[in-house]
């Protein structure tokens, strides 16, 4: 039997870091958007369901795309899990559980799923994709806080 674990943790990222997470914020934003978009019109237009693979295929041409190359910038596995949480929205959207879902905007709760192959915890630290350095956790830091302006 496959166990399947989650954590979550508390760390202060450095100022490149918070670069790299807001980036990585707004690259998940865009894209929900952005494939809710597509799902949307493909219904009304074509009266068509689009599937996670349809999804996926949808953000293959939009990192392909020249005036949409940010998305390259960031981690494709966060980009990969909200294509996977918006397949579930719809799922209990079409089963009757749940409303249609919503566009995000920037004043919503800002969040991103790294799946296990995103980051690395080795020696009590965690590295995520694309950072160079780890993520200075709770224990490692005096009494410094860094908020997000």
């Amino acid at each position: 039997m496959k166990i399947e674990r989650a954590y979550k943790y508390r760390f202060y990222p450095t100022p490149e870091q918070e670069i790299l997470l807001a980036r990585t914020f707004g690259c998940v934003r865009f894209v929900w958007n952005a494939v809710l978009r597509y799902r949307t019109d493909a219904f009304y237009q074509r009266q068509e369901k689009i599937g996670y693979n349809d999804a996926s295929a949808f953000l293959t041409q939009l990192k392909k795309a020249p005036e949409t190359a940010f998305l390259a910038e960031v981690s494709s596995v966060p980009l990969q899990q909200c294509l996977r949480h918006q397949q579930s929205a719809f799922k209990h959207f079409f089963a009757k559980r749940a409303r249609y879902p919503r566009f995000k905007s920037k004043k919503q709760r800002q969040s991103a799923t790294f799946a296990s192959s995103a980051f690395a915890y080795r020696n009590g630290q965690i590295t995520l994709a694309k950072c160079q350095e780890p993520c200075m956790d709770s224990s490692s830091i005096a009494s410094t806080l860094f908020d997000r302006d």
